[in-house]
């Protein structure tokens, strides 16, 4: 069996689609892993057919869903199932609450659109109207990390290793880790029904690999999983990959199973819902693929 999966983009919490590899070889699956630069940019690749699966975020699923409930695309087996996203802050901020934003210099992530969804939506349920946040939007987590240790910024939004950089150079801490907020299904595979129906055992066996990874990876922490993926992230240091891990992990942000989170996928839904990505909340059944976690 072969499968030719695209990557979404290189992101530290995507680890574990990365260890999932050596993992299908066991279950049968040869797997042709496609390089993509662009966020989302291979969820078009799967409807056409030039790809057979992918990983991303629901979301496209989600909006293919209320656009066209008879949408092919279906999520299964979550994998990130918490927010990866920090906000970091000057080291001298103390008592930080999510309030303060209105009078700091505040950047968010420029790069993909479910982080800032996802925290204004935490915004608008301690009270705070986003729409009054002067924030900075269209840069990049390395320049708005490179801003905040110019002491042009006060807070920026950052996912892993820039948290783990930050930290290191005693420019920034911790205010604000997203996954506190609880289950938010954030990544899994996203595949076509036609497809998925053509050859069915493929996609199960895909599933018990991500299965296996779970269940005898995941558990060992963060050093065991950066020794199993450092080659798919040359750019950054081994040191600086296991303690970004090691945060995740202490974070809980992967799931223990492939079953996808009722939970998780309501609150990812509100979030859209909010934030006005989303008119109306698709349903769970439409989206998630039957069978396959």
């Amino acid at each position: 069996m072969k499968i030719r999966l695209a990557e979404n983009f290189r992101a530290v919490f995507y680890a574990p689609f990365y260890a999932t590899l050596g993992f299908c070889a066991r279950e049968g699956v040869e797997v042709e892993l496609i390089a993509s630069s662009v966020p989302g940019d291979a969820v078009g690749r799967v409807l056409d057919g030039s790809i057979d699966l992918t990983w991303g975020g629901p979301m496209r699923v989600m909006k293919a869903h209320e656009q066209d409930p008879k949408s092919p695309l279906v999520c299964f087996c979550e994998v990130v199932s918490r927010d990866p996203f920090y906000l970091i802050g000057r080291p001298d901020f103390a008592d930080f609450q999510l309030a303060d934003l209105a009078r700091l210099r505040f950047a968010t992530v420029a790069e993909v659109p479910t982080p800032w969804m996802c925290l204004q939506h935490d915004l608008r349920l301690t009270g705070i109207d986003p729409a009054g946040l002067a924030r900075v939007t269209d840069r990049t987590m390395a320049e708005n990390l490179a801003s905040l240790r110019e002491g042009r910024l006060d807070v920026v939004q950052l996912f892993e290793p820039f948290v783990t950089t930050a930290l290191g150079e005693g420019i920034g801490k911790i205010l604000y880790t997203a996954s506190t907020r609880g289950p938010t299904v954030y990544t899994s595979f996203i595949a076509s029904r036609d497809r998925i129906a053509r050859e069915p055992e493929a996609f199960a066996a895909m599933t018990r690999a991500v299965a296996q990874m779970q269940a005898s990876l995941l558990p060992r922490g963060g050093d065991e999983v950066a020794a199993a993926v450092a080659s798919h992230y040359p750019d950054v240091p081994i040191d600086i990959l296991a303690s970004a891990l090691r945060r995740y992990a202490a974070a809980g942000i992967w799931a223990p199973t492939p079953a996808m989170s009722r939970e998780g996928f309501s609150r990812l839904a509100d979030s859209f819902l909010s934030g006005g990505f989303l008119t109306r909340v698709p349903s769970f059944e439409g989206c998630v693929a039957p069978g396959l976690g």
